[in-house]
């Protein structure tokens, strides 16, 4: 079988969140990669996968979310057009959106696209194996266990900590996520 490779991500200095923050939290994607491998070469326990392999590729997701700086939409955003369709405006479902990400526990506030029903929907997803919706692509993660945040900001800082992340997101490389998603 392949291998997963780890993959690196270029990421600049960021508002609120440390380099320090970032290089411990790619230390933890490193080792999703390598446990994903372990499972898949019999090295550890098969029913880990899911917890592993979701844990590898939110993080992909995450963290190119960031590479290469803050940057507004394109100008002809398909992607901002579709949230508008779905949730009535980019505000509406931007609020929606950092609402779900302060849900109490662990886990991911995730956007995904519905290729089969043309939407976009918003879940939250428990640790990061818990409530991943079936078919659908991932397209915006926004990583809420503690150790995202914790360092910059204290453990009530949630909310502090979603406002810069999406003052650090780089929505061309999301419009990207979409535009190979909904093809």
């Amino acid at each position: 079988m392949k291998k997963f490779e780890e993959k690196k991500f270029n990421i600049p200095e960021l508002k609120g969140i440390s380099k320090e923050s970032i290089e411990e939290h790619l230390k933890l994607y490193s080792g999703y990669v390598k446990n994903t491998n372990d499972v898949l070469e019999g090295k550890q326990d098969i029913r880990r996968l899911g917890f592993e392999y979701n844990g590898m590729r939110n993080h992909e997701v995450y963290f190119s979310s960031l590479e290469e700086g803050a940057k507004a939409f394109p100008s002809l955003s398909s992607f901002k057009k579709q949230i508008e369709n779905d949730f009535g405006s980019f505000d509406t479902w931007l609020t929606s959106f950092k609402a779900l990400g302060l849900t109490r526990g662990i886990g991911w506030a995730i956007l995904y696209y519905d290729k089969e029903n043309n939407t976009l929907l918003n879940a939250w997803v428990d640790e990061q194996h818990l409530g991943q919706l079936q078919d659908c692509a991932l397209i915006l993660a926004l990583d809420m266990w503690e150790h995202s945040y914790v360092r910059d900001y204290s453990p009530s800082g949630k909310k502090n900590y979603i406002e810069d992340f999406f003052e650090n997101i780089n929505w061309e490389k999301i419009e990207g996520n979409f535009q190979n998603t909904a093809k």
